[in-house]
């Protein structure tokens, strides 16, 4: 946990902090950080994607198993010198996939309520707050 968060992040154990997605986005567009979506492809591809995040899934479908080849891409990914914020479903898998990016040296920080954001009342995501629907950019297939 560090100290030194930068304004409007909340601090957090074993990566830089939690922040929102319109903060998120905000470092993207200005190039100080990189999205890095850790859904997985079946998520990307049915339900939709931000359109220059880097695809690199933490666990995959089918059986959810860890993604052998995330950590290479997050040791690529860190190259850049950019602070690595990591999106999924609903801001839980991206604290995982955070804690592990920070354990090989980046720069990592987890992107609050994720793509779609928590289930309401009806089991119904994407209206309870997240990077969907507060109206970032995202595209869909």
């Amino acid at each position: 946990m560090s100290d030194s968060a930068p304004k409007d992040v909340r601090l957090a154990a074993g990566y830089a902090g939690d922040l929102s997605p319109e903060l998120a986005w905000e470092w993207v567009r200005s190039g100080r950080a990189l999205l890095v979506d850790v859904r997985t492809d079946a998520e990307r591809e049915w339900v939709g994607f931000v359109p220059g995040a880097l695809p690199l899934a933490w666990k995959q479908w089918p059986g959810m198993a860890l993604n052998p080849a995330f950590d290479d891409g997050v040791r690529e990914a860190a190259t850049s010198g950019q602070a690595l914020l990591m999106l999924c479903r609903s801001g839980v898998r991206s604290i995982a996939a955070a804690q592990r990016a920070t354990q090989l040296g980046a720069q990592a920080y987890n992107v609050l309520e994720g793509f779609e954001g928590d289930p309401n009342a009806d089991g119904h995501r994407g209206r309870l707050g997240s990077w969907r629907l507060r109206g970032l950019p995202w595209k869909q297939n």
